[in-house]
C-alpha cells in the first residue's frame, strides 16, 4: 500500500535527471557550434583573389580593365619611383657616412635618418614583388609568411623611427626630468634598438595570426597575405597606423604649444620641415592603404571574395605605400640641411671634372706666322 508513495519520488528525480541531462547536452552543442563557427571564421580556404576565382557573377570586362589599370600603376612605379627612390637613398647614406667618417660620429636626428633611410630601401626592395603584377607571386604559404615577416619589421620600425624624431625634436625643445628619460635621450642607438626590437615582436604576432594550416601549399603571395586571419589587419591597422598616429598627433601638439612659450630654445626649422613633411606623406599615404586593409577584412568576415575593383583598389593602396617610401627618401634629400650640402659638393666636384676634362682635350689651334707668310710672297 505504501508503492505509490514511494515510486512518485523516484519518477520525479528520474525526470529532473533527464531534464538535466538535456540542459547539458544543449549546452555541449552550443558550445561546439560556437567553436565551430570560431573555426570557420579562421579557415580561409575559402578565399581567393576575384581574378583566380570562377565566381560567374563577374564580369570578364571588369577583370580586364582592372588588370590593365594595376599593369599601368606597376610599370609607373618601377620606371620613376624605384630609381629615384634607390638613387636617393644611395646619396642619403653616402653623405651620413662621409660625415661620420669626417667628424667621427653623427648627430642624434642624422642617427635616426640614416636608420630610416635603410628601412625604406628595404621597404623599396620588397616592392619588387609587385613586378609580377596584374599576377601575383607564387610561393609556399611558409615562404609568404617568412616574406610578410620580414616586410612587416620594415614597415612597423620606420613608422615608429617617425616617432623618434618628432619625440627627439620636443626633448630637444624642452629636455626630460626623470634619470631613465635623459639617459635615453642621449644614446640614440639604444633608442634605434628598442624601436627595432618593438617592430621585431609585433611583426611575430601579426605573422603569428597568419594561421597554421596548409603552409606546404602553394599560393598567390601577396606580402599582407589574403589567407591571413580578419585579426592580422585589425592587429596591423592598430601598431602600426592607429596607436602611432596618436602619438604623432601629441607629439605635434605638446610642440606647438610649448613652441609659443618665449623660453623655449630656437629649433633647425630646415630638419624639422623634413620631418613634417615626411609624416604627411607616410600619413597621407599609409592612410589610403589601411583603409584598403580594413575594408579586405570585412570582405573576410562577411564571406565575401570581392569584385575585381575591390582588388584593383587593394594593388593601388600596396604601390602607394611603396611609393611613400620613395617619396620620402626625396624629401630627406631636398630639405635635411646635412644632405643638402652633400649634394652640392658632389655637384661642385663633377662640375671641376668636367672643367678638366674640357682643357684637357682642347684642340690647339696652330699659329702660323704672318710675316713669314708674307715675306714668302
Amino acid at each position: 500500500m505504501f508503492l505509490p508513495a514511494i515510486k512518485k519520488p523516484i519518477c520525479y528525480s528520474l525526470k529532473q535527471q533527464g531534464r538535466a541531462y538535456r540542459v547539458a547536452v544543449s549546452i555541449f552543442i552550443k558550445e561546439e557550434i560556437a567553436l565551430h563557427r570560431r573555426m570557420i571564421s579562421h579557415n580561409m580556404t575559402w578565399i581567393r583573389y576575384p581574378s583566380h576565382s570562377f565566381d560567374p557573377s563577374i564580369r570578364i570586362e571588369d577583370l580586364i580593365v582592372s588588370q590593365n589599370v594595376i599593369s599601368r600603376f606597376m610599370h609607373c612605379y618601377i620606371a620613376f619611383f624605384v630609381p629615384t627612390g634607390l638613387i636617393a637613398g644611395i646619396f642619403i647614406l653616402t653623405v651620413f657616412i662621409k660625415n661620420y667618417l669626417r667628424d667621427s660620429g653623427l648627430e642624434k636626428l642624422d642617427i635616426f635618418l640614416f636608420y630610416f633611410t635603410i628601412s625604406n630601401i628595404v621597404m623599396i626592395f620588397f616592392s619588387f614583388t609587385v613586378i609580377t603584377r596584374p599576377d601575383y607571386l607564387m610561393a609556399t604559404q611558409l615562404e609568404c609568411g617568412a616574406l610578410s615577416f620580414f616586410f612587416n619589421v620594415s614597415y612597423f620600425n620606420s613608422q615608429y623611427l617617425l616617432i623618434l624624431m618628432l619625440l627627439a625634436f620636443l626633448f630637444s625643445r624642452f629636455p626630460p626630468r626623470t634619470v631613465l628619460m635623459t639617459k635615453a635621450t642621449q644614446s640614440p642607438m639604444l633608442c634605434v634598438g628598442f624601436v627595432l626590437t618593438c617592430a621585431f615582436c609585433i611583426s611575430l604576432v601579426v605573422v603569428a595570426l597568419l594561421g597554421t594550416d596548409n603552409y606546404h601549399k602553394e599560393t598567390a603571395c601577396q606580402l599582407d597575405p589574403l589567407f591571413a586571419w580578419p585579426e592580422y589587419e585589425i592587429i596591423k591597422f592598430s601598431f602600426g597606423f592607429g596607436i602611432p598616429l596618436f602619438f604623432q598627433i601629441l607629439c605635434f601638439i605638446l610642440f606647438f604649444v610649448k613652441e609659443a612659450q618665449p623660453e623655449a630654445p630656437t629649433q633647425n626649422i630646415q630638419a624639422y620641415l623634413a620631418v613634417l613633411t615626411i609624416t604627411i606623406t607616410m600619413f597621407v599615404c599609409r592612410l589610403f592603404y589601411n583603409t584598403m586593409i580594413l575594408s579586405r577584412t570585412t570582405l573576410k568576415i562577411h564571406k565575401s571574395i570581392g569584385t575585381p575593383k575591390n582588388e584593383l583598389m587593394m594593388n593601388i593602396a600596396e604601390i602607394v605605400l611603396f611609393s611613400e617610401n620613395c617619396i620620402s627618401l626625396i624629401f630627406i634629400l631636398c630639405l635635411h640641411k646635412p644632405c643638402q650640402a652633400g649634394i652640392l659638393k658632389i655637384l661642385m666636384n663633377l662640375t671641376k671634372v668636367c672643367r678638366k676634362d674640357t682643357t684637357n682635350n682642347r684642340p690647339e689651334i696652330p699659329v702660323t706666322d704672318i710675316r713669314s707668310e708674307n715675306g714668302s710672297h
